[in-house]
């Protein structure tokens, strides 16, 4: 069943020009180590361990992961993925550097796409956006497996409820959260990530910190 298209645009809609210019301090600094407790740091280590010098990056946020992990090589072939133009530009000038190319894509949907596929995908923060329960908007897997060369690495992270540890201060935000439509994690639990992904993807791995997975799969 499609995803609502109101529930799609909510889960994105938040990056606005003025949300993404404090979104790292609030939530990659504060909301990460505080509430979430899996620092950056561990994300940015996480991408150091995974990203190619082909790489896709998808749900781009502010592009911080992408400014700070390091590539295989000196001039990578980085592509961005997201429905937020915001979050696209932003990302963009961020890491200018690599010439970034932008798309502008619905993940729940077939994306059409005709460059080169890629070696590495990151979907990081990406997930728990999404509407629908973890086996119903897994359906993003497919359509990112679909842009990736055999053995290509799909990784990232995602917030979980269930099946992880959560302080009093994560349930109170990610009920906040969930009621605004930015987050959609109602459902989302261990269990289903690991069968989501297992369904899809070969030597799947799965680190949880905090009420993070930080997970990764070959094609």
């Amino acid at each position: 069943m499609s995803a609502n298209p109101q529930q799609v645009a909510a889960g994105q809609a938040i990056y606005s020009a003025r949300t993404l210019a404090v979104y790292d301090f609030l939530v990659l600094g504060l909301s990460n180590r505080l509430i979430w407790r899996c620092p950056s740091a561990l994300q940015v280590e996480h991408y150091n361990r995974h990203v190619s010098a082909n790489h896709l990056d998808v749900g781009v946020g502010t592009g911080h992961f992408l400014d700070r992990c390091r590539f295989p090589s000196h001039a990578p072939r980085i592509a961005l993925m997201d429905l937020n133009r915001n979050s696209l530009e932003y990302s963009s000038k961020r890491i200018a550097r690599f010439r970034p190319e932008a798309y502008v894509r619905n993940v729940l949907e077939p994306i059409s796409f005709d460059a080169e596929k890629f070696d590495s995908v990151g979907a990081n923060y990406l997930l728990h956006c999404l509407p629908g329960s973890i086996e119903t908007k897994a359906v993003a897997l497919d359509h990112l497996k679909s842009l990736m060369k055999p053995n290509g690495v799909l990784f990232g992270a995602t917030i979980l409820q269930g099946g992880v540890e959560r302080n009093l201060a994560a349930r109170r935000l990610m009920e906040f959260y969930n009621k605004k439509g930015i987050f959609s994690n109602e459902s989302d639990d261990l269990r289903g990530l690991e069968q989501s992904l297992n369904r899809r993807f070969n030597c799947v791995s799965i680190q949880i910190r905090g009420c993070v997975a930080l997970f990764s799969g070959r094609a």
